[in-house]
């Protein structure tokens, strides 16, 4: 593939980002992935693909709250018609969240996991590994639901032995622990693990504040914000069920979220 042609797939993706276009912005960071013959991503690639899938899986993660929600109270009102018709409806939002998923694994299983050579690269793509299996857990019930939560939980150990290796200011390193803490919270069900990976992150982090770089600093600060704010809200009252959003990495600079 031509310099040049890469290039330009990086430059549609950024377009397509500006014009809040993801699906468009996915199928670019694909057509370039598949054209680099092997060949590592840069930072900026990476970074790229990781915003296209997750803006794309976000929006439909978004909706499946919603009306799951919605089920809940017309379930409360013995509204049974209401509830058919809101579960036919939601089962079409599983389906393009399992399609998203599924996409994004067999990506980074085939090409982009065998290809990364640096260390925060592996950490990167094994985290977002993670990432996806939680998002099919997040929805999918019975053995499915466990296999899923079973193949999140080996992403993330694989990328947390990967991740011994980069400093504990890292914001690789650091969106791991958060996204990491926020599995065993919410899908795993298990709160005192969820602080202790969480505290963990943030002390090692704090001991070593001071040898963090200005390129990184504003990245990784605000992820250990996210781990104390996480921290705030489990151990406030863990037997009560908070209405707070649970703050997970988002954005490229917070994982690499």
């Amino acid at each position: 593939m031509a310099v040049s042609s890469r290039d330009e797939y990086v430059y549609m993706a950024k377009l397509s980002e500006q014009a809040e276009r993801y699906e468009e912005m996915v199928e670019f960071m694909e057509k370039l992935s598949a054209a680099t013959d092997g060949t590592e991503l840069t930072v900026e690639e990476r970074n790229l693909l990781s915003v296209a899938y997750k803006n794309v899986i976000g929006a439909r993660r978004a909706s499946w709250r919603i009306i799951s929600s919605i089920e809940q109270k017309e379930e409360s009102r013995g509204n049974d018609d209401r509830v058919k018709t809101i579960r036919d409806y939601k089962a079409k939002i599983e389906s393009e969240l399992a399609g998203i998923c599924d996409g994004i694994l067999k990506l980074l299983d085939s090409a982009l996991i065998p290809s990364a050579a640096s260390e925060d690269s592996k950490v990167f793509y094994l985290k977002m590994k993670g990432d996806y299996y939680r998002y099919l857990a997040e929805f999918k019930t019975g053995k499915e639901r466990d296999d899923a939560a079973d193949n999140t939980l080996a992403a993330y150990e694989s990328a947390q032995d990967n991740a011994k290796g980069l400093a504990p200011t890292h914001p690789i390193r650091l969106g791991l622990a958060l996204n990491f803490s926020v599995f065993y919270y919410e899908i795993l069900n298990s709160p005192d693990r969820a602080c202790n990976l969480a505290k963990t992150a943030f002390d090692a982090a704090i001991a070593e504040l001071d040898t963090l770089g200005e390129e990184s600093y504003k990245d990784s600060t605000l992820i250990m914000q996210l781990l104390r704010d996480n921290l705030t809200l489990w151990t406030s009252d863990m037997q009560d069920e908070s209405a707070d959003e649970i703050k997970e990495a988002t954005k490229p600079t917070e994982e690499q979220k």
